[in-house]
């Protein structure tokens, strides 16, 4: 359709990587997915309407034609049997449009859904972002902390012994009974 190649689609993903970061890049994608996504199945909606349409049209045109090439000639049964297939044309045109309109309400509707669950997305992703704890903190090492630091004994990793894990305790200079 449009004839675009790997080459040009890997550059537009490495100008929209530039332009957009990798923070924001799979959200614009995922939001031009569901445009495209939309567009089809408007673009199918419209090709099955028209489908439809020229189906009624022509249906009433030859219910026309039989009626014209044999207004007097018909029997009553005839006659019956065309009015009853104008009612059900009419019927099957008004029941056609009623679901007609109940899709483009519910496409309205799935649309305006998607454009707010990636309005939301983006704002939770903004939110987590903000809200993230890091882990680190800092402060200023006083030369107490080195010293506290270098005369501190390490502390013996845990025994096991069949199975049980003891504790080791960090031993003190107090403790040398």
């Amino acid at each position: 359709m449009f004839d675009i190649g790997f080459s040009e689609l890997l550059l537009v993903f490495v100008i929209g990587l530039v332009v957009l970061g990798p923070e924001r890049l799979p959200v614009a994608v995922k939001t031009v997915v569901g445009w495209i996504r939309a567009i089809r199945s408007l673009a199918a909606n419209v090709q099955h309407e028209l489908a439809q349409e020229l189906k009624l049209q022509e249906l009433q045109d030859s219910v026309k034609k039989v009626e014209e090439a044999g207004k007097g000639v018909l029997s009553p049964e005839l006659k019956e049997s065309i009015e009853e297939l104008r009612k059900t044309a009419e019927s099957v045109k008004q029941t056609y449009h009623e679901s007609i309109d109940i899709e483009r309400s519910e496409d309205v509707a799935s649309h305006t859904d998607s454009v707010e669950k990636a309005k939301t997305s983006e704002s939770l992703q903004a939110a987590t972002k903000v809200t993230e704890p890091t882990g680190v903190t800092s402060r200023l090492v006083t030369p107490e902390d080195e010293q506290a630091a270098a005369t501190a004994k390490p502390t013996s990793p845990p025994e096991t012994t069949q199975g049980v894990v003891k504790e080791a305790t960090p031993s003190t200079s107090e403790d040398k009974s």
